[in-house]
């Protein structure tokens, strides 16, 4: 078993889920059950994923749920595209959120190719 908050990619991820919910806390009322409620449990995933793959027995179980939360930051990319295509953030949030979702795949992907 792994410690989950030992690792860089999710503690970025957990900090990344608090933006997430700071940034959404500006859209439209409108969407509070649409992207709001997409972005918000899509990026409490990415988190999520991580730890309860930390909690199994093998490598190739914690690996398949690194790839569930790799599935979930590429929804959150999509999402946020669609956010700015909308008009409800700024190409500087799109910017500064798309950065920081790559930092963690990068980092998780280059972890998760160490578990196989």
């Amino acid at each position: 078993m792994h410690r989950y908050k030992d690792f860089k990619f999710w503690q970025v991820s957990r900090s990344f889920c608090k933006g997430i919910y700071l940034l959404t806390s500006k859209f439209p009322e409108d969407e509070k059950y649409g992207l709001v409620s997409q972005l918000r449990r899509a990026s409490v995933s990415i988190p999520s994923n991580i730890s309860e793959g930390c909690s199994r027995t093998s490598n190739k179980d914690f690996s398949r749920f690194l790839v569930i939360a790799l599935g979930s930051c590429y929804e959150v990319e999509t999402q946020l595209l669609l956010s700015y295509d909308l008009g409800f953030i700024s190409s500087n949030d799109l910017e500064k959120h798309t950065e920081i979702l790559m930092s963690i795949v990068k980092m998780m992907s280059k972890f998760n190719s160490t578990l196989v």
